[in-house]
C-alpha cells in the first residue's frame, strides 16, 4: 500500500461511514445505550471530517508549492524584446 492509497482511504466518507458503522455495531451488541452509541458515532465522523480537511489542505498547499517551484522564471531568465 503506498501512501497515496493511504491518503485517499483516510480522506474517503464511505471509508469513515463504514468505521462510524462498525463501531456502532459492535456498541450494540455489547448493549451500550443509544445514548453512548450516538455520541461516539458523532466523535467518529468529527474526527473523520477533520483528518480530511487536514489532510485535503495539506495536498492542495504541496501541489501548489510544486507548481510555483516549477513554472518560477527568475528576472533574468526572461528575455526583452524589441518592437
Amino acid at each position: 500500500m503506498t501512501w497515496n492509497d493511504i491518503v485517499r482511504k483516510l480522506t474517503s466518507r464511505k471509508f469513515w461511514l463504514a468505521v462510524a458503522s462498525f463501531v456502532t455495531c459492535l456498541m450494540a451488541f455489547q448493549n451500550a445505550g443509544s445514548d453512548s452509541i450516538e455520541k461516539v458515532t458523532s466523535l467518529i465522523m468529527a474526527g473523520a471530517s477533520v483528518i480530511a480537511y487536514i489532510i485535503g489542505e495539506g495536498l492542495a498547499d504541496s501541489s501548489t508549492t510544486i507548481n510555483e517551484e516549477h513554472w518560477h522564471v527568475e528576472p533574468e531568465e526572461i528575455e526583452e524584446t524589441e518592437e
